[in-house]
């Protein structure tokens, strides 16, 4: 679990880094101004970062699975070899993923006006600008987000079903609880993240509202990235521990 925190901090470090320099240059002068190439290299790591969270939260999924489920082979299946194998592959699909958007948005005509409703150069606000046909792009856009959103939390779901169902059969309070709160970080990281997402890139652009996709937006690009170490260390017996011991100290 602790390599796919480290993992899940890298994501949140790309995307901030990404999209916070923009958003506070929006907020402080009331626009920015950007080139073509930058925006689809902001984009790129946005995708790149999105998508690995995404595939990163099913992967802690099974890996609570596992550890509640099948405690006795979890050392033999969730090992280094496989924690390293499953990260690297899932960088790899998320470049791929992040190649496929790029090199259709390079292909596009762009004839103005050339200014994004957005405080990140995000998939849809950029389409919107395009004079050419995009609705090879959404339908792209549509497959590939059911791929790589949809089918980890589908992934994640079932995990869930599996643990909570675990969980009801142990006979004792204070094992429920117990096994309940090695999963309950991610569980709330899960929720905050995925629900915007879903809201955002699964549903039809149209039937949002500017300020609403802005808002969603905002959640899982700030807010979830800087939630999250507060989430996964206050919920932490390793680190109150190291916390109590440095409190001591001093």
């Amino acid at each position: 679990m602790y390599f796919f925190i480290t993992q899940l901090s890298l994501c949140d470090i790309l995307v901030t880094t990404d999209i916070v320099p923009t958003l506070l240059l929006t907020v402080l002068y009331g626009g920015s101004t950007m080139t073509l190439i930058g925006c689809i290299i902001q984009l790129s790591l946005f995708v790149i970062s999105d998508s690995s969270e995404c595939l990163l939260l099913s992967l802690m999924s099974y890996d609570r699975y596992l550890a509640i489920c099948n405690p006795l082979r979890y050392n033999s299946i969730m090992n280094h070899v496989f924690c390293v194998t499953s990260v690297i592959v899932t960088w790899l699909v998320s470049f791929m993923v992040m190649l496929i958007d790029v090199i259709s948005f390079y292909n596009l005509h762009f004839c103005g006006p050339h200014v994004i409703d957005h405080f990140y150069c995000d998939l849809e606000p950029i389409l919107q600008l395009s004079c050419s046909d995009t609705s090879i792009i959404h339908k792209q856009i549509f497959i590939l987000g059911y791929f790589i959103v949809m089918g980890p939390f589908i992934i994640i779901v079932m995990s869930y079903v599996y643990i909570v169902n675990t969980i009801l059969k142990i006979p004792s309070n204070t094992g429920r609880h117990k096994a309940f709160s090695t999963c309950s970080s991610h569980l709330i990281v899960v929720s905050l993240f995925y629900g915007t997402l879903i809201i955002v890139y699964m549903f039809p652009p149209r039937g949002q509202s500017l300020i609403l996709s802005k808002i969603l937006s905002l959640s899982y690009t700030v807010v979830t990235p800087m939630l999250n170490p507060i989430i996964y260390t206050l919920r932490n017996k390793d680190f109150k521990e190291a916390f109590y011991k440095i409190k001591h100290v001093f």
